[in-house]
């Protein structure tokens, strides 16, 4: 396994098919893209997920997370995470957050991210805003 800095174009196609396939390609685009940090997972040549993080000030907002359906519960999402958790450091980031889906929140629960009070919904799916202080 490989983590590369990819090209935000790079990460729609897995973006659709993951999270949300039957919309349009348009959809999974999102402002800011252009800007932020892109990161993609490789097995050999094969991009397998996609994480993009968007940075203001000392924090960090990872977006768009997603690994191929038939390729999850291998460990890939969580080499991923990690590795952008010691970018965040790196870049002595200090509020890690993200916009979870309710169904997912046990798996940033590991990475040490707690749920915050705010939610939303987006096309009929809850979300939680998830964060974590890195110091």
């Amino acid at each position: 396994m490989i983590i590369k800095e990819i090209a935000a174009e790079d990460t729609w196609p897995i973006r659709q098919l993951v999270m949300w396939p039957e919309k349009p390609i348009e959809f999974v685009k999102i402002r800011g893209d252009e800007e932020a940090q892109h990161y993609g997972l490789y097995k050999g040549d094969k991009l397998m997920s996609v994480i993009s993080c968007f940075n203001e000030g000392d924090e960090m907002q990872f977006r768009k997370f997603a690994t191929l359906v038939d390729e999850q519960g291998q460990g890939l999402g969580t080499y991923l995470l990690n590795h952008v958790l010691d970018v965040a450091r790196e870049q002595q980031i200090r509020r890690l957050w993200c916009n979870a889906r309710r169904d997912k929140m046990g798996f940033y629960e590991k990475f040490g991210l707690q749920s915050t009070e705010a939610t939303f919904v987006k096309a009929g799916i809850e979300y939680v805003i998830m964060e974590r202080i890195l110091k």
